[in-house]
């Protein structure tokens, strides 16, 4: 795990001030979207990072039977089982991102790669990890911020540009489509990049 990383204590503490300004309270409608598009329902879906996780509530309700809720914090998954009670808890995990195992069809980005200090070796590990985490032929699809970095290590959500985020990736997926959302929230309208990624070498 990158050293710069936030700690789960971190990020439990957040959550227990209420200080969680990337949650907008409801599935993020370009990610939505997405989903609402994808007939396989039995994909394995990750969504890492995923506080609350709209987006995998979602999907649940969507049908599909294989999503995976990680997060480095308990509450948000505590507070998931409560509100989607038939959602497995087999299916919550409670870990650290770059020391989970697994292989998945799908992985969904919404706020987290936004969250670490962005610094190339925390970004190269977090495109190196998604790799390893998918299946042959699986991708990354979700959100990246569109904006100028500050150079202020501590105020999130840290943004960036496309050239930048396309050379973290190249070395590890086939780049699908990558633009300006068109149907992001109002308050996130300009500011956000879609992209579909599809794991190198298949």
């Amino acid at each position: 795990m990158p050293t710069t990383v936030p700690p789960a204590d971190y990020w439990e503490s957040r959550y227990n001030e209420g200080s969680t300004g990337w949650d907008i309270g409801y599935p993020s409608p370009p990610i939505t979207d997405y989903l609402d598009q994808i007939a396989d329902k039995s994909l394995r879906i990750l969504i890492p990072g995923a506080g609350n996780a709209y987006e995998a509530e979602y999907a649940w309700k969507l049908g599909f039977t294989n999503v995976f809720v990680m997060d480095v914090a308990k509450q948000p998954l505590k507070t998931f089982a409560l509100r989607v009670p038939d959602f497995p808890r087999t299916q919550l995990i409670e870990g650290d991102f770059f020391e989970h195992v697994g292989q998945y069809d799908l992985i969904l980005e919404q706020t987290f790669f936004c969250s670490f200090p962005p610094l190339p070796a925390t970004r190269s590990a977090y495109a190196e990890k998604m790799n390893a985490l998918l299946a042959p032929g699986g991708k990354l699809v979700g959100l990246w911020f569109n904006f100028p970095l500050t150079g202020d290590l501590e105020k999130r959500p840290f943004g960036g540009s496309q050239a930048e985020y396309l050379g973290y990736f190249a070395p590890y997926f086939e780049t699908e489509s990558f633009a300006p959302a068109t149907n992001s929230i109002a308050p996130r309208m300009g500011k956000e990049l879609f992209g579909i990624f599809r794991k190198a070498g298949i």
